[in-house]
């Protein structure tokens, strides 16, 4: 059974940073794609960044050049590092894996609707 906790959430002000993580367990990063998701009040959800097995990464355009995600294989652990903050990236944030399917791309990675694991949410406040 796939599980998933995020952790690092918090309330920050504006051009601050944080470290997201994600430890997950009950599957293998070999054959997973993973993603960091994020959901505003009264928005959809949506793709901030995602990676593949094989390290390829893709980024939504409003975080390209702030954000980076990472992942330490050894530690099953999903990072999502968050510089510069503006309030418009306040929001509770998700990460989520599930099966990689032949020839998927970084870029397809990013659409919540691929994925059927998902943690439980962390909040992420930036303050202006």
């Amino acid at each position: 059974q796939v599980q998933l906790v995020e952790s690092g959430g918090g309330s920050v002000q504006s051009g601050g940073s944080l470290r997201l993580s994600c430890a997950g367990s009950g599957y293998s990063y070999s054959s997973y794609c993973m993603g960091w998701f994020r959901q505003a009040p009264g928005k959809e959800r949506e793709g901030v960044a995602a990676i593949l097995n094989d390290g390829s990464t893709s980024y939504a355009d409003s975080v390209k050049g702030r954000f980076t995600i990472s992942q330490d294989n050894a530690k099953n652990t999903l990072y999502l590092d968050m510089n510069n903050l503006r309030p418009e990236d306040t929001a509770m944030y998700y990460c989520a894996a599930d099966t990689l399917t032949p020839s998927m791309t970084a870029i397809q990675a990013l659409r919540a609707h691929l994925y059927n694991h998902w943690g439980q949410g962390t909040q992420v406040t930036v303050s202006s």
